[in-house]
């Protein structure tokens, strides 16, 4: 799985409007409104590099209000939950 954290900037008045177009995309697990230089971090999991490079560089393009955004790449995950048994479908519980 590929995951990156989306980092972004929205014209004012805008975040709501561009939270929901955002989390409707394939790929994006959720969307956070947050206080800070950004105004909305967006997480993004996909099987595939092309599938990241697909929805980061064309189809977010295309959301109206987005000023600017940062795209952080995850290497690798360091977490206390199971990520992997969250996201499977039809897993057998251990």
């Amino acid at each position: 799985m590929v995951t990156a954290i989306v980092l972004i900037n929205v014209d004012h008045g805008f975040i709501n409007d561009v939270a929901e177009r955002l989390v409707g995309m394939d790929g994006v697990s959720e969307v956070y409104s947050v206080g800070g230089r950004y105004d909305l971090v967006a997480m993004i999991r996909v099987k595939t590099n092309e599938q990241m490079a697909e929805l980061v560089t064309s189809n977010m393009l295309k959301v109206e209000n987005i000023v600017n955004t940062e795209t952080l790449l995850a290497f690798r995950a360091f977490s206390s939950h199971d990520l992997e048994r969250m996201f499977s479908i039809g897993a057998e519980s251990s």
